[in-house]
């Protein structure tokens, strides 16, 4: 299960290296991540065969065309929290790879993250920061737990040879962010005075998404139609889909075969590939040509949520139609 919240690994806190262990099967990993995604394992057993979907009997329609990846991603991180008598397991036994831990995905094109504590990776180390102390100078006052007074500046007298009431005469008051003390508590170990070291695994699943729209006569903005959804004429979900055959539109048929090809060698490298699903949408556009004070003028209603678009309009207008 995700761990606890851990401190930042970035900026001055940041341990120094060797002060993690050297753990087999994690030896890229660094503090703050930034190592890149790790490349899943190759399947014990053969890859499923997409299955080759029926060609459709095609009309000549408006097209829209878009291909869903969903998969898996993980990379490692060094973390840390203060010690409190948590578990450490480190050299118990070999820690199991980044790709063996059990995580539970979510539905198929659901996005989700997920931090898991890597076991037997838990070790402890005097903290840091404050060299095992519990507490660091007070950054306000220097450690000297005490401040020029800023009523008088510093010279006990206010006016003339009226002694400073805040600080008794002294000059100086002390500090309000340590009480006086001159350090104050580790923000890193929490007092703590060691940390708990060990690899968190992110898993990450996403979707990428690529969309193609076939160009047609209408002289309707591409960006348009971006914004709107159509009718479905064609949807394909499998683990790997093949890209669509016998379409009317050679752009569309040219399209999912390229980006079919690109997602799978894309993606395959650093990721595992969950579900693919190829999606065929028209998207009706009318146009509709009005004359305006003896001028010719032209708007367009499209997508399924009727959207108007109207640039020449005299005020110009972008509604739906209800």
């Amino acid at each position: 299960m995700a761990g606890a919240p851990t401190a930042s690994m970035h900026g001055p806190s940041a341990p120094p290296a060797n002060m993690f262990d050297t753990v087999p099967g994690y030896e890229g990993t660094v503090a703050g991540g930034g190592g890149g995604y790790l490349p899943p394992p190759m399947p014990s057993v053969p890859m499923p065969v997409p299955e080759q979907a029926p060609s459709p009997d095609w009309h000549s329609l408006r097209e829209a065309y878009r291909l869903e990846t969903f998969m898996e991603s993980r990379s490692t991180e060094w973390s840390q929290e203060p010690y409190a008598g948590q578990p450490v397991d480190a050299g118990v036994q070999p820690a199991p790879g980044p790709w063996q831990i059990a995580a539970q995905p979510p539905a198929f094109f659901q996005e989700h993250k997920q931090t898991i504590k890597v076991p037997y990776t838990s070790s402890v180390k005097n903290c840091h920061l404050c060299l095992g102390m519990g507490r660091n100078p007070c950054t306000t006052c220097a450690g000297a737990g005490n401040k020029v007074c800023w009523v008088c500046n510093g010279s006990g007298y206010r006016h003339s040879d009226d002694r400073c009431t805040h600080c008794n005469g002294r000059g100086r008051e002390n500090c309000s962010s340590c009480s006086g003390s001159g350090s104050c508590q580790c923000d890193t170990c929490h007092g703590k005075r060691q940390l708990l070291v060990f690899i968190n695994l992110n898993v990450k699943w996403s979707i990428e998404k690529d969309d193609f729209l076939a160009q047609d006569s209408s002289g309707l903005k591409v960006e348009k139609l971006e914004e709107v959804s159509g009718k479905e004429l064609y949807k394909d979900a499998q683990y790997m889909v093949y890209p669509v055959r016998g379409f009317p539109d050679a752009s569309v048929a040219q399209a999912s075969e390229r980006l079919v090809r690109d997602h799978q060698v894309k993606y395959a490298q650093t990721s595992r590939i969950l579900q693919q699903r190829q999606t065929i949408e028209l998207i009706p556009i009318t146009k509709v040509n009005y004359m305006w004070k003896g001028k010719p003028n032209v708007y367009y209603v499209y997508g399924n949520e009727f959207k108007v678009n109207a640039d020449d309009y005299p005020a110009t207008c972008c509604c739906s139609v209800m």
